[in-house]
């Protein structure tokens, strides 16, 4: 109840009450809900007992108003009454700022009850409207309010001053009081926040009724970053805040929260630090979140090698928490949208990586530590890890990071290839050696690795080989062309059995060196495996004994500890011949070389006759020898070097046939009379041994007739006669024979009839 006083004004008094000099008004303010009578409301006017006046008013006006005779209500157009509706704004106010304000101690929560006594609703009493109007003049001018102070001192503004918060923003900032963050400052951002438990939606009208506006969008970037709110809450709460700011962004997108320390994430150090959004989405570098939370620490660790990758993770902790929060997809949906925060799994994050590095040394060994670890983990997909290892960078010897690559080769450090080869003979052609590094222990993102283990994973995944394992080039390599110890000319056969059984065409240059290099050891020193031979016991001695002419070179096979028997296949590759007749053909053409190079000596026709000869009385076969010489022209006759078909034993029998023609006969005066002890072998030759009575030998005479009337005689002339009968066709000859005086008649020399004797 608030009883007060007014003095009557002069214009008010009125004959009824002239004896009245103040008016008393009465406000009733009911602490619960008024009575109703029925459906019926409560009058809210007495004069001093209730009229039918129901003002909608939540509070009760008593005071000496003149009644209508009915006594049913006022009379509105009495100056009396027109006074005392004049004083109730007055009386109201009063009465409304001692209950707001007369009790220090009340409970802040207990005020904002208060404020339903403030008539927010029009009267249902046209001509009452004046007072409603006037007591809001009031109040909106009166420091009334009941601001945020979080202090034990209340704190009371004007409602034009105070602003409302969002509710789900005033749901953040009490958890965020319960959980100890100091929020002192909360009207010190340049506005003053209403009461949180005034606040509500239950108050809306009242608010309304007051003018009490919202707060701008621009408050609440102040408001977080000036409270500390993303770094003092836990991780739901600021979930929550995440959220909050999501289902605002379309009026925060425009704000100054965008440049607001916002986003966490765990920096390079470690530690946990913010970016804004507008950091976040413009820059290069991007904010990270696996997609899996069994990945989250993994990911976070290795980050930490690889500071190209330009990115950086959300804090594990963060990320628990937002697998578990109710708004988890809206809120992974503004960050990828807005934040451009990238979900990751272990593959992504591989890809992202991978493009990132440069020649630096560290991370890229990091990174195969990486794929080894991750590996065993199953963190990835077998493609997956395939297709990272194609595509990321290796060290090489020299420390480059080398990306275009055709083979890799394990570090020379105790390999095979840099015993066979020496250095790496193939870099141009994209063989890159690995760096000693793949070898040694390593410890990354706390992850240790024993020695060698990566070297082991790398041959598996990304096929770094050793001989005998490697694919050659189409490239030689500089060290078959000179001897090689037992140990690499059996790892060069092994090399070539392993591309073989895997069905690999030895590229031509790579298997032309292996063939033309002198790199195997032989009777007669090292030798290319293409002028070698590996024969059996039965008839590589024989050969060697009994060839003096040509040197045979053939395999040693103590020198290789009789290994190479194992290798046949792969020797024969290189075309290291095995057969007797291959070797007799080899002889031959070693022969013919050096007749084509005039170095063909007297003494090696003896020694080549001898051979035949040997070959023969060991039942083995000349053909292949004699196949192969006798077509060249190496023989000496007097007519100079001819093949041996085409020369002639001379003996009696030819002497007439030499009357008329110029032979070929063998020089025995070049090679001497012991020529003529090897006549079977000279004839095996295709010399021709004697004068044969054969189409042949007067076909020869023809082609080499000499004509001198002094040389025809009876013997020579029947010899003629015997080429003409048996050498057909002979019409050049005859032709020739028409102008020659060669037949003897009784007149003397006369030249033959064509007509007479043909």
């Amino acid at each position: 109840m608030w009883r007060q006083r007014f003095p009557v004004k002069a214009e008010n008094r009125v004959d009824k009450r002239t004896e009245i000099d103040e008016w008393v008004i009465t406000l009733a303010f009911p602490l619960k809900e008024r009575l109703s009578r029925g459906k019926q409301l409560s009058p809210g006017v007495y004069a001093f007992l209730p009229t039918e006046m129901v003002t909608n008013f939540p509070f009760i006006i008593q005071a000496d108003f003149l009644l209508a005779s009915s006594r049913e209500a006022i009379l509105f157009d009495s100056p009396w009454n027109k006074g005392i509706l004049e004083c109730i704004p007055s009386a109201f106010m009063n009465a409304f700022v001692a209950l707001v304000k007369s009790r220090t101690d009340a409970p802040a929560m207990t005020i904002p009850s208060m404020f339903h006594y403030l008539p927010v609703s029009p009267s249902l009493i046209p001509l009452l409207e004046p007072v409603r109007s006037g007591i809001k003049e009031k109040v909106l001018v009166e420091d009334i309010v009941p601001c945020e102070s979080h202090t034990p001192q209340k704190m009371f503004c004007k409602p034009c001053e105070v602003v409302r918060l969002k509710p789900a923003f005033w749901d953040i900032l009490v958890k965020a009081r319960e959980s100890g963050v100091d929020l002192k400052n909360l009207s010190t951002h340049g506005t003053y926040i209403l009461s949180s438990h005034f606040d509500k939606s239950a108050y809306n009208s009242v608010l309304t009724f007051l003018d009490v506006k919202s707060v701008s969008h621009e408050w609440y970037a102040k408001c977080m970053e000036g409270s500390n709110l993303v770094s003092n809450v836990d991780e739901q709460l600021y979930l929550e805040l995440l959220s909050f700011v999501a289902d605002n962004w379309q009026n925060f997108s425009s704000t100054n929260l965008i440049a607001m320390p916002l986003l966490k994430y765990v920096d390079r150090n470690r530690g946990v630090s913010l970016w804004s959004i507008s950091r976040a989405s413009q820059w290069s570098d991007r904010l990270c979140i696996a997609s899996d939370g069994k990945w989250m620490s993994w990911l976070i660790s290795w980050n930490q090698e690889f500071p190209s990758s330009n990115r950086l993770f959300v804090p594990p902790n963060t990320q628990a928490a937002l697998q578990g929060f109710s708004h988890k997809t809206k809120v992974a949906a503004w960050l990828q949208n807005h934040a451009k925060v990238e979900i990751v799994s272990v593959y992504s994050y591989g890809n992202i990586v991978v493009k990132s590095l440069n020649n630096d040394r560290r991370p890229a060994i990091a990174f195969s530590h990486f794929l080894y670890h991750s590996s065993n983990k199953n963190y990835m997909e077998s493609y997956q890890l395939v297709d990272l290892c194609r595509t990321m960078p290796v060290i090489d010897n020299y420390g480059n990071a080398v990306t275009e690559r055709q083979s890799i080769l394990v570090p020379a450090n105790g390999s095979k290839w840099v015993g066979l080869m020496g250095t790496n003979p193939w870099r141009n052609e994209k063989y890159i050696e690995l760096s000693a590094d793949y070898k040694s222990a390593g410890h990354f993102a706390e992850n240790y690795t024993p020695a060698d283990q990566i070297l082991d994973f790398l041959k598996t995944k990304m096929q770094a080989s050793d001989v005998p394992f490697i694919h050659p080039p189409n490239a030689s390599f500089s060290t078959a062309s000179s001897p090689l110890t037992v140990d690499n000319a059996i790892l060069l056969l092994q090399w070539i059995r392993n591309l073989k059984s895997k069905g690999v065409q030895l590229p031509a240059s790579f298997l032309a060196c292996v063939k033309e290099g002198s790199w195997l050891k032989t009777s007669v020193g090292y030798k290319p495996p293409a002028e070698s031979f590996m024969s059996s016991s039965e008839w590589g001695n024989l050969l060697q004994n009994g060839s003096s002419c040509v040197d045979i070179a053939m395999i040693d096979q103590q020198f290789y500890q009789y290994k190479m028997n194992a290798y046949r296949e792969e020797l024969k590759v290189i075309e290291v011949r095995f057969e007797f007749g291959e070797a007799s053909a080899y002889i031959g053409r070693r022969l013919m070389s050096m007749a084509a190079s005039n170095m063909l000596t007297r003494q090696h026709v003896y020694e080549l006759l001898q051979l035949i000869r040997f070959l023969q009385q060991k039942v083995l076969s000349p053909s292949e020898l004699l196949n192969s010489v006798k077509d060249g022209r190496w023989m000496k006759s007097i007519l100079g070097y001819m093949s041996p078909s085409c020369c002639i034993i001379y003996d009696s029998d030819w002497a007439v046939a030499s009357c008329i023609s110029t032979q070929p006969f063998l020089d025995v005066g070049f090679y001497g009379e012991s020529i003529l002890d090897y006549k079977q072998e000279l004839k095996f030759l295709g010399v021709q041994v004697g004068f044969e009575n054969s189409e042949k030998t007067y076909k020869l005479i023809i082609d080499n007739f000499k004509f001198s009337s002094s040389s025809i005689t009876s013997d020579a002339t029947a010899l003629i006669l015997k080429c003409i009968r048996y050498a057909s066709p002979c019409d050049d000859f005859l032709r020739k024979l028409r102008d020659l005086k060669w037949l003897k008649t009784n007149v003397g020399d006369s030249v033959l009839l064509v007509n007479l004797f043909f």
